[in-house]
């Protein structure tokens, strides 16, 4: 299957989806036996491994399952594409009710934008110096952009890039909610939003990213708490900086799990969400959200290359395949579903050791391992195979690394 259709002669606007999935979000109506779905990862024998497998009825059944939350919530859902780099999974999410996508890079705006998505936010600083000025106002003029800002300096660049075009550039202002990376505090929105104004942008609301939610368990309903609170202050803030009502844009996996939808706390501060991981799942959303194993649905798919020692195994599938993001409260490199009391004990590049195993393994026995960190695992990789009912039935791109503008 090809990626999203490119758009046509009507204009950016235009998105065409391919004839199964244009009943749209109905199609994704889960059945009551995807609810949790079986612990089991099945995967087709033949795989050459390492190999980033995705089950497809499980991704399809998390799309939904992310839809309906928003929509019970009342906040526009806009997954963060940078978990996938994937454009077929990118055309899934805008069918299952998506109002467009967000990324990190110029480099991947381009690569949806041409891949025919017609709304995209860059939620990250971007910087628009050099060759990234042209890069930017081309995209600006393809298709309907928003991008995050925290700094003047990064305003001027900004405005500079896009001056003259048919259209002032849309910009929403970061705010710090307590992850201590990029933002301003919720007291300095308003000064910085009045700085965009007289550049010529046009300032359309706020952002921000709870972050600290991954610093553990204890830590994700605090960390949705804090979004809140900043979201409802940089609101505020911006009442009579911007046109009608401020978009306010919240995100991050656990926490849109913590805090919206069924069971979540009423009346979020945030106008839409930006969710990137709850596409996949991983070790660390089983520990923060308490997403179930049976809602995984991708793995890496290893196989058994050596047995050196009783209740031990090693696999093929090293740094280079799983990557090396472990957060200090977990313990090992990855998890085997097959053999949930081993421990993925130590990784070099090709390599896994497996340690604990209760039941032995012989060379050559396919294990599937959930990653601790599914964004940088997939982006090591090249491709995804597709699975249903352990069977394979399709190949799809991933773009891995994106920074360049894709090929012409």
């Amino acid at each position: 299957m090809d990626g999203l259709s490119a758009a046509t002669a009507g204009g950016p606007d235009r998105f065409a989806l391919p004839p199964q999935l244009e009943r749209g979000p109905d199609r994704f109506a889960l059945p009551p036996e995807l609810e949790r779905g079986p612990d089991r990862f099945a995967l087709p024998p033949e795989l050459e491994t390492p190999a980033l497998v995705v089950d497809l009825d499980r991704l399809e059944a998390n799309l939904a399952r992310m839809a309906a939350r928003a929509r019970t919530a009342g906040v526009a859902l806009r997954p963060h594409a940078k978990t996938h780099k994937c454009p077929p999974i990118g055309h899934r999410q805008l069918a299952a009710g998506a109002v467009g996508l967000t990324v990190a890079t110029l480099g991947e705006a381009e690569l949806f934008a041409a891949a025919g998505c017609p709304d995209l936010f860059i939620a990250y600083p971007l910087w628009a110096g050099g060759g990234r000025a042209a890069r930017l106002r081309r995209l600006h003029e393809r298709v309907r952009l928003r991008v995050g800002i925290d700094g003047p300096e990064a305003a001027e660049l900004l405005a500079a890039a896009t001056r003259g075009a048919a259209g002032p550039l849309p910009v929403l202002v970061e705010v710090d909610c307590g992850g201590r990376r990029t933002g301003v505090p919720v007291g300095a929105v308003a000064e910085l939003a009045a700085t965009c104004r007289r550049l010529g942008l046009e300032v359309r609301g706020a952002f921000t990213h709870p972050g600290h939610a991954y610093t553990g368990p204890d830590r994700v309903q605090a960390a949705a708490a804090d979004e809140r609170a900043a979201l409802a202050g940089a609101g505020a803030a911006l009442a009579g900086l911007v046109d009608g009502a401020p978009e306010l844009s919240g995100g991050s996996s656990p926490t849109a799990l913590a805090g919206y939808g069924p069971g979540g706390r009423a009346g979020p501060a945030a106008t839409e969400i930006r969710p990137g991981t709850y596409v996949f799942g991983d070790r660390q959303q089983m520990r923060l959200a308490g997403l179930p194993a049976g809602q995984v649905a991708l793995v890496v798919a290893a196989r058994v290359v050596s047995t050196p020692r009783p209740g031990e195994a090693v696999l093929d599938a090293g740094s280079k395949a799983l990557s090396t993001d472990r957060p200090a409260w977990l313990s090992g490199h990855g998890w085997l579903p097959d053999a949930p009391e081993a421990q993925l004990a130590a990784i070099t590049e090709e390599h896994a050791v497996v340690t604990g195993l209760a039941r032995p393994v012989q060379v050559g026995d396919l294990l599937p391992v959930i990653p601790n960190h599914v964004c940088t695992a997939v982006n090591l990789g090249r491709e995804v195979f597709v699975v249903a009912g352990g069977e394979l039935v399709d190949t799809w791109p991933v773009h891995g690394g994106v920074r360049r503008p894709p090929a012409a």
